[in-house]
């Protein structure tokens, strides 16, 4: 069966697609036949006929306001959106070894999350939906993280921001079905190493969870947790991401799918 998902020739926005799963989406909507709107703070390396890069700070309204606008111009229209664009940067509620010290949460931390990961999320979806609307037909899909339901050590307001993604992902689910747009959640768990996860932030983790970079590694693909006992491909979330995208999913709305290798945290 040829063009199973039938997604060809449709476009797409994606935040946050110059690297890591944001790229690894990008990549896999136009090796369908997509049209690609990337919208980050950064270009990537990849260049494609199907592909619009448009510089943006997600978490300034008017900036999303305005690449919304020029994706509609050089496209003509928009059928679906991915929210991935999102920062983590893991810190302690309170560092009881150094009050104040690199690894303990302030208040520009605390911005930069909610602002990236929780506002932009909501001024991107608002734009998009507005779009999707004059259309009756639509999908949001909302990057969310294991993390949100579940807390994670060091890292308690990326957490709390992915919980709200949860919540977001329900009630749009809810406010949007009678404008014919879909909204889904997918909650990546330990993927394979990227870019993104560099030394500092290695660094940073092990030091909020008491251990060395070489334990914290040691534990990626720990089948005592993952009982399929590896990371995740960054392609197996790609995959769901078309297919959510795509009408064989017509029938699913307003939850949040699990790609972790069965992870559990108990």
């Amino acid at each position: 069966m040829t063009d199973w998902l039938g997604i060809k020739d449709k476009v797409y926005v994606v935040t946050g697609g110059s690297s890591g799963i944001g790229l690894a989406i990008v990549e896999g909507l136009l090796e369908q036949g997509a049209l690609v709107a990337n919208l980050d703070i950064r270009n990537s390396d990849l260049s494609h006929e199907n592909l619009l890069f448009v510089e943006t700070n997600v978490a300034n309204h008017q900036a999303v306001k305005e690449a919304v606008s020029k994706v509609v111009e050089h496209f003509g229209t928009i059928d679906g959106l991915v929210n991935n664009a999102g920062i983590n940067i893991p810190s302690l509620l309170m560092d009881i070894k150094t009050e104040a010290g690199p690894y303990e949460l302030d208040e520009d931390k605390f911005d930069r999350m909610v602002g990236i990961n929780f506002k932009g999320l909501f001024f991107v979806s608002q734009e998009v939906a507005r779009v999707l609307a004059t259309k009756q037909a639509g999908v949001i899909v909302n990057m969310a993280s294991e993390a949100g339901l579940e807390g994670s050590e060091g890292q308690s307001i990326y957490a709390a921001t992915k919980g709200a993604v949860y919540s977001l992902t329900r009630s749009w689910a809810k406010e949007l079905a009678k404008h014919g747009i879909r909204v889904v959640g997918i909650a990546p768990g330990i993927m394979e190493a990227t870019g993104l996860r560099t030394i500092a932030y290695e660094e940073a983790l092990a030091y909020t969870r008491g251990k060395t970079v070489e334990e914290l590694r040691a534990g990626y693909g720990n089948t005592s947790t993952i009982p399929l006992g590896r990371s995740g491909r960054l392609s197996e979330v790609a995959d769901l991401v078309c297919y959510y995208l795509s009408d064989r999913s017509s029938y699913i709305t307003g939850v949040t799918t699990n790609v972790s290798g069965g992870k559990t945290r108990g």
